[in-house]
């Protein structure tokens, strides 16, 4: 992005996705590009609603010049619908791989948008490779023409693992997020001790440092290789880590 003359900039969210008032503010600051992940956050677990997907657009509508980017990454693992925004402004790109649903090792994507969004993404491939391996490709097709995935078992899967922390966190009195995907969010008033604290309990999570901007301090807690068994382990060594968690807003 320093390329093209952007930085980032933090606006809030919550489990509904970008906050109105937030994707205002920093479209009357002056920014040229919205980048919205549709479903499955990473790290909250943050899907956008049909509701905030309305209100977002309103807000999308008084400024036809910016840029759109949806990310559906979380396609194939999320038992949410899609609300997507797109539709609001002159120019967007809605992007969705297959690497989380399919695994890591397939590294594709496909992408739609207006007629000029598209040319200059053809254009930018053109100064590299410029294409994917075709045998990605016909794997890719094949997964999803011969059914060999069932794609609603595998969201339902990740869903009721990642409900079950969330549920068997607040009853130790941890207040967690994850509203979509395989991820759980737990605020904390210290990374560094909570991360070394559960290592040494012999868990690992993804210090929030990583991930965030301007929003405190948070673990993120993958649930995709977590059994039945594993859930109230998991909560009474974040409970003993953490303690009780402040409330939760993300920035």
């Amino acid at each position: 992005m320093p390329a093209l003359g952007l930085r980032a900039v933090p606006m809030g969210l919550d489990g509904e996705g970008p906050l109105p008032g937030e994707v205002a503010r920093v479209l009357r600051e002056g920014a040229r590009a919205l980048v919205v992940t549709a479903r499955a956050q990473n790290p909250t677990g943050a899907a956008v609603s049909s509701a905030r997907a309305d209100a977002l657009r309103a807000v999308l509508r008084d400024h036809p010049g910016v840029l759109l980017i949806e990310d559906d990454h979380g396609h194939g693992i999320v038992d949410l619908p899609l609300s997507p925004l797109a539709g609001a402004v002159g120019s967007w790109a809605f992007v969705r791989s297959v690497s989380k649903a399919y695994g890591p090792d397939l590294r594709l994507a496909v992408l739609t948008g207006d007629a000029v969004t598209v040319d200059r993404v053809l254009g930018r491939q053109r100064l590299g490779p410029g294409w994917v391996s075709h045998l990605l490709q016909s794997a890719v097709v094949q997964l999803w023409t011969s059914g060999a995935v069932d794609v609603s078992a595998v969201s339902l899967s990740y869903g009721r693992r990642r409900d079950a922390l969330i549920r068997a966190l607040a009853e130790r009195g941890v207040e967690a997020g994850g509203r979509s995907g395989m991820n759980v969010w737990v605020p904390v008033p210290d990374e560094t001790g909570v991360v070394a604290r559960l290592l040494h309990a012999g868990w690992a999570v993804a210090p929030g440092a990583r991930f965030r901007m301007a929003a405190p301090p948070g673990v993120r807690l993958t649930v995709s290789t977590l059994g039945p068994d594993d859930i109230g382990p998991v909560a009474d060594a974040v409970a003993s880590a953490a303690g009780p968690a402040p409330g939760r807003r993300y920035d």
